[in-house]
């Protein structure tokens, strides 16, 4: 289990963040702006305030866990909420970034994806410098798993490494274009009008590096699989539990996947495998006192304490 959520805003968007916002500097870009479903925009804002550079950003509005919007308007960013869902959020932002020359840091930037490379780096390196037979990881925008898959592909191409991982997206059951499309072995998505699911950093419909996504998992031998919110819910309680990882939902499907894929026999039980998870329990409380049982509440008393405990 490799857990991005250490990063310093507490997700893996930090990795391609630093990197898009130094090359804004580099530029001599003005301001910096992204669409989110939160984490990015997290990071854009951190990133931005430490560079003294004005952030924009765009959130979909009632969709985007309040840790996240909290980090945000923290520090400092200009934060407007729009009256749709992520992918509207994102072409108004690039039109908006196209006519008043602001600097895009969504995935499409390149750069980005340079930063968010670096997670197949470590995880050859942590391993002697030996690839895993297979990386599961959460799939959103699509940015990360083309992003690692690039990193290791450059690994083998140095011969630092003698196989690539296969790639293996997962996808929530109400926001699945990608696997969809790999479902029916199509070289593109098409779009999902109206994602839904509880792991709000994945919930959308149309993400700008399907095609690179796509690619990377065809030309690794990976796949692609859906889970359930109920089935993420679990494996984000196992996580904690079992292994004292706290992840947001999102980052709880790359586990659930495995379940998944175990139990379906696609999946052999000698292969080694590494599951990213990508971002912070705290990125998203609101979602954790939802499915988690409220505390019990009694009387200030040791005897009350005592008698709790024996009914819990």
């Amino acid at each position: 289990m490799k857990h991005e959520g250490l990063n310093p805003t507490g997700s893996f968007k930090d990795r391609g963040m630093t990197v898009g916002v130094t090359k804004s500097l580099e530029l001599g870009m003005k301001t910096v702006a992204c669409a989110s479903t939160g984490n990015t925009s997290a990071s854009l804002a951190i990133y931005g305030a430490k560079a003294g550079v004005p952030v924009v950003v765009l959130l979909p509005g009632g969709k985007v866990a309040l840790g996240k919007v909290a980090q945000a308007l923290m520090h400092g960013a200009k934060v407007i909420e729009i009256k749709g869902n992520f992918d509207d959020a994102l072409e108004i932002i690039r039109r908006l970034c196209d006519e008043e020359k602001f600097y895009l840091l969504n995935s499409i930037n390149p750069y980005r994806l340079e930063g968010q490379k670096t997670i197949g780096y470590e995880v050859a390196d942590e391993l002697g410098w030996n690839a895993p037979d297979r990386i599961i990881l959460p799939v959103g925008n699509a940015g990360n798993i083309s992003a690692i898959y690039k990193g290791f592909r450059e690994l083998k191409e140095l011969d630092w490494i003698d196989e690539i991982p296969k790639m293996t997206g997962i996808q929530a059951d109400g926001s699945a274009p990608i696997v969809r499309a790999f479902r029916e072995r199509k070289g593109d998505i098409v779009p999902e009008k109206n994602p839904e699911t509880i792991a709000t950093a994945i919930r959308i419909g149309d993400p700008v590096n399907a095609v690179k996504a796509l690619a990377a998992i065809y030309e690794s031998g990976g796949v692609a699989e859906t889970v359930t919110d109920d089935e993420i819910i679990v494996a984000q309680k196992d996580l904690a539990r079992l292994e004292g990882i706290g992840v947001e939902p999102a980052s709880a499907t790359s586990l659930a996947g495995l379940k998944k894929l175990i139990e379906k026999g696609e999946i052999d039980r000698d292969e080694r495998i590494v599951c990213i998870t990508t971002g912070n329990l705290m990125k998203d409380p609101e979602e954790v006192v939802n499915v988690c049982d409220r505390p019990v509440e009694v009387e200030a008393s040791l005897e009350a304490v005592k008698k709790a405990l024996k009914e819990m």
